[in-house]
């Protein structure tokens, strides 16, 4: 009796396979690092983009989960979005007090508290996860989470509980009832990026080698010397003034003057 292998999946199949175990999860777990669902959506989008254009790599991984988990979460954290003109005020937090409380708490945590306390009490990694994804030791992250954790209780007493804590925060998630696009679409769209930027990168190559071919044809192919700033003549006679005209001379300017306004007739050559 034959045993029957389970068919090979293509990496169009196995990248939706992953989006679709993935992707709804991690744009709730962004939010609570970020407190912002276009952000969420959009680090989220960025990370599978990255990953499916690394595919080869991404799908040979340990955990090709977490290497997008760990690649939205660093786009999530990134600074720069502060500059952002879209990103400047601050979205609408949740109508529940309780979880608007909670959401406060977070986002005055540091970055990296922040990360340390999803990724363990939210997402459930443990200690030596937490702390390989987040590139810290494992005392350090043991360190962030019990601040973590200390300066969350002392905005909201009742999250001193972890057990508590874990709960809320997959509530706090959960009922944001955020959606992820469609793989096909991340894919796609992707694609078009990638693309683009290649064209970019052409043209901005194919720039720079016309600028440095135009420079090296135009460019002085020896030295020449500056030319110094001008300098009075001294030394030279003053013009003479003019004396009284010769008859020859006076015969020619009444000659001049009697012709007509627009000069003289035009002339012509005489035979011979």
């Amino acid at each position: 009796m034959t045993q029957r292998t389970a068919p090979s999946l293509t990496p169009d199949q196995a990248f939706d396979a992953l989006y679709a175990f993935c992707a709804p999860a991690l744009v709730r777990q962004t939010y609570l690092l970020t407190g912002r669902r276009e952000l969420a959506r959009e680090a989220v989008e960025r990370a599978f983009q990255a990953a499916w254009q690394r595919w080869p790599e991404v799908a040979r991984d340990r955990d090709p989960g977490g290497w997008v988990r760990a690649t939205a979460y660093e786009y999530a954290l990134s600074p720069w979005h502060g500059f952002r003109p879209r990103y400047r005020t601050p979205e609408p937090l949740p109508a529940d007090p309780d979880a608007r409380a909670l959401l406060n708490a977070l986002l005055r945590l540091p970055p990296s508290y922040r990360r340390t306390l999803v990724l363990y009490d939210g997402v459930g990694l443990d200690l030596p996860e937490t702390a390989a994804e987040t590139e810290a030791s494992t005392p350090a992250a043991a360190g962030r989470l019990t601040r973590a954790r200390e300066a969350v209780a002392a905005q909201v007493p009742e999250l001193a509980d972890p057990a508590t804590l874990h709960r809320r925060l997959m509530e706090l998630a959960s009922t944001e009832r955020l959606r992820a696009d469609a793989p096909t679409t991340v894919r796609t769209s992707g694609e078009r990026r990638n693309a683009f930027w290649t064209r970019a990168a052409i043209a901005f190559t194919v720039a720079v080698i016309g600028a440095t071919g135009l420079t090296l044809r135009t460019a002085p192919t020896h030295y020449e010397a500056p030319i110094p700033p001008a300098q009075a003549v001294r030394g030279v006679p003053p013009a003479p003034a003019l004396g009284p005209l010769s008859p020859t001379e006076r015969t020619l300017r009444a000659k001049l003057r009697g012709e007509a306004g627009n000069g003289p007739e035009r002339l012509a050559p005489t035979p011979g």
